[in-house]
């Protein structure tokens, strides 16, 4: 029972469109999959991802159409890393943003690794981060079709940082019950004292990372657009994640235990400081219900959801999506 690392991050927007164009247009990563949420299908569910949407590339977007803004705080997933090759990608990402306006700071070492911090039209908080001396878990493959070059090309998520006011708690879930490794510590970008705390799973390295920040100074998060939902850590197939649900019920944490989610298969929990974890199934996948060169142009529904079709496109705004 091992976490092979980072599968998917959720995350809230309150604009469907402009939240479709910077992520497709700007970040160029590709729509593999527009579909609702599934607990509550009156909104969309955007999954943006490499060229088939592999895990550990997935990052996704809640749309709440009337979300305030999100106010940053402790018990909070408080930045979300995503991958690029090497340093010279960072280079063209810093012109990129420039050239499209998108609020960022220069490069910086964060955990050993050279990174720029940038923010969303929302104020969603992002960190690129290269992988130019990274070994663990394999990125993924930018799309040939993006508008960025695929050497410079976004190759999945990266370190998942954690904001709380008190780490000791979060420590012992991570590792005692997650089977995470604490690799390091470095400074905090706050203060430049607080230290965060690296951990890591699997075969380890940027895409099996959760760096921890300890802030009792904090309030409490209020969730809201440009805030994240949860995070899910993968597992090979439903045989482990049966086994991680027993494993979590039986260490007495409240969970949902085994939700059908389609493109895979899930388990959800909080940790003690409260943040929503998610442990997720490598497959099923994004293509097996579209074809793989026409990923995120329709609306795709889950079978159990597909006789409500009609009712369910009447209560969304079109959306469309045509690679160019």
């Amino acid at each position: 029972m091992k976490l092979k690392g980072i599968h998917h991050l959720s995350a809230i927007t309150a604009n469907a469109k402009e939240n479709l164009d910077f992520y497709t247009k700007v970040m160029g990563l590709r729509l593999v999959k527009k579909t609702v949420n599934q607990d509550d299908t009156s909104v969309y569910h955007l999954f943006y991802g490499d060229e088939r949407g592999n895990p550990g590339t997935e990052l996704t977007f809640f749309e709440i159409p009337m979300a305030a803004p999100n106010q940053p705080g402790a018990s909070s997933i408080s930045a979300t890393s995503l991958r690029v090759q090497d340093n010279e990608a960072l280079l063209y990402w810093k012109k990129r943003f420039e050239e499209h306006g998108v609020e960022h700071e220069e490069v910086a070492e964060r955990g050993g690794r050279n990174t720029i911090a940038f923010k969303d039209f929302e104020g969603q908080r992002l960190i690129l981060v290269s992988d130019e001396n990274n070994k663990g878990v394999p990125g993924g493959s930018p799309w040939d079709k993006s508008p960025v070059p695929q050497r410079h090309g976004v190759t999945g998520l990266g370190p998942i940082k954690l904001t709380v006011r008190d780490a000791a708690p979060t420590t012992k879930v991570l590792t005692d019950v997650m089977g995470f490794r604490e690799k390091g510590k470095y400074s905090s970008d706050q203060d430049g004292q607080s230290d965060i705390i690296v951990f890591e799973t699997g075969e380890g390295g940027s895409g099996a990372e959760i760096h921890l920040e300890e802030r009792p100074d904090l309030a409490f998060e209020r969730q809201g657009r440009g805030g994240v939902h949860h995070v899910a850590f993968r597992v090979e197939d439903l045989e482990q994640l049966e086994k991680w649900i027993q494993h979590i019920s039986d260490v007495g944490l409240p969970n949902s235990g085994f939700v059908e989610r389609y493109y895979f298969r899930s388990l959800y929990f909080r940790e003690p400081n409260g943040i929503l974890f998610e442990i997720a199934t490598d497959g099923p996948g994004f293509d097996g219900d579209e074809d793989i060169d026409h990923l995120g142009e329709s609306l795709a529904l889950p079978p159990y959801l597909e006789p409500k079709r009609e009712q369910i496109e009447a209560r969304l705004k079109p959306l469309d999506y045509k690679p160019e």
